[in-house]
């Protein structure tokens, strides 16, 4: 089956009660049981949910996995994977890293007695330096954010057989559309959904996708006894979404390729981070385990300044300044300011994040409009 027609179809069945082609939003807190124990699989909403259901198959289904798992957003689905571990183990992870990521790691769980380091892993001699007999996960997140770094997963997966690690992949920035972490080793994928999957920036969602049985009811038994499960209503809003994942990646794919080459060839332009490039770094891996570079492009202006960013920023029309990224629309940002505030600024600094980087979600506008946007704002 090919993705676009898995996207509308695959884990997802007509309601078998109205033959509904649409999957209800069954919303209810709790089941009626016939006799104690006679639930045919649903007692209450927290533990399971048909709605919930047939978007767990779907996502299941597109990451080419055999069981998905929906949390009330991405940070509780990361919550959910690092529960899995136990005080005295060590997480390896990128220096390059979604701030909310890095928060919840070395503000919440390093209290806990666990242990992350923070590399290169663009290289895969820096996380086989790190790698010790408390190691016991590596969590890899490319196109990192914002700087849209490669990871190599299968090298990673390598790595983690030889050690017996569990590697976790964060594939939102690229979504299933572009690369399947699962088919190259990976042992967990995680998502927001928030971002590409659910693509109408209406919605907020995690969710995660394993093969192994044993890690999915470990999963399972931590989503349903910590309790950050989504509602129906959210549930529909993302099945929704995923019927038009491969259209919509296509146009991002297409118009993110167009500003990456607009930007590079602007005068005012220092850099611009975007993996299609032939310079950037692993640029090869890239092509190798995507099947395009995706929407997301970073840039730094000529001088870095800060000022200059911010004024950039506060100029642009289409793209609109807004956190997060994903949706139709083409949203900017200051990653220094919003989404990484939570990363000092010295390791910021040091994994190449500057005060003045502009990160740009290219939606799925006229490209002609978003150039002009472009130019009119950085003058």
């Amino acid at each position: 089956m090919k993705f676009g027609t898995k996207a509308i179809h695959a884990g997802v069945e007509p309601d078998p009660t109205t033959g509904a082609i649409m999957t209800p939003i069954y919303q209810t807190s709790t089941y009626v049981q016939r006799s104690p124990g006679d639930h045919k699989g649903y007692e209450y909403s927290r533990t399971h949910n048909p709605t919930r259901t047939q978007l767990q198959n779907a996502l299941a289904a597109l990451e080419n996995g055999t069981h998905g798992l929906c949390f009330s957003s991405g940070m509780a689905a990361v919550d959910a994977i690092i529960k899995m571990l136990k005080p005295g183990d060590e997480v390896i992870s990128t220096n390059d890293l979604y701030g909310g990521s890095y928060r919840i790691f070395t503000k919440v769980f390093q209290n806990y007695g666990i242990k992350f380091h923070f590399t290169d892993m663009g290289d895969l001699k820096n996380i086989e330096a790190l790698v010790n007999e408390n190691t016991k996960m590596l969590w890899v997140e490319t196109p990192t954010n914002p700087l849209l770094n490669i990871i190599d997963i299968k090298g990673c997966a390598d790595i983690a057989k030889k050690h017996n690690l569990l590697v976790v992949a964060d594939n939102t920035f690229a979504t299933p559309y572009l690369q399947t972490p699962l088919d190259l080793g990976a042992d967990i994928v995680m998502h927001s959904l928030t971002k590409y999957m659910g693509g109408h920036s209406d919605v907020v969602m995690g969710a995660v996708i394993v093969n192994d049985d044993d890690l999915a009811q470990q999963l399972a038994f931590i989503q349903n006894s910590c309790g950050a499960t989504p509602g129906p209503q959210d549930c529909f809003l993302v099945l929704r979404g995923l019927k038009t994942l491969h259209l919509r990646m296509e146009r991002h794919c297409q118009n993110g390729r167009q500003v990456a080459e607009f930007l590079k060839n602007h005068p005012k332009i220092e850099k611009v981070y975007w993996p299609g490039f032939a310079e950037h770094a692993n640029h090869e891996i890239a092509k190798k385990q995507m099947r395009d570079f995706g929407g997301m492009v970073s840039f730094v202006l000529k001088g870095d300044k800060v000022e200059d960013a911010v004024r950039v920023l506060e100029k642009f029309e289409f793209f609109t300044l807004a956190e997060s990224l994903g949706g139709v629309e083409s949203l900017c940002g200051h990653p220094a300011s919003m989404t990484h505030a939570s990363i000092p600024r010295e390791e910021r600094l040091k994994a190449g994040l500057s005060d003045s980087l502009i990160r740009l979600s290219v939606g799925v506008e006229d490209i002609e409009d978003l150039l002009a946007d472009l130019e009119q704002a950085i003058g």
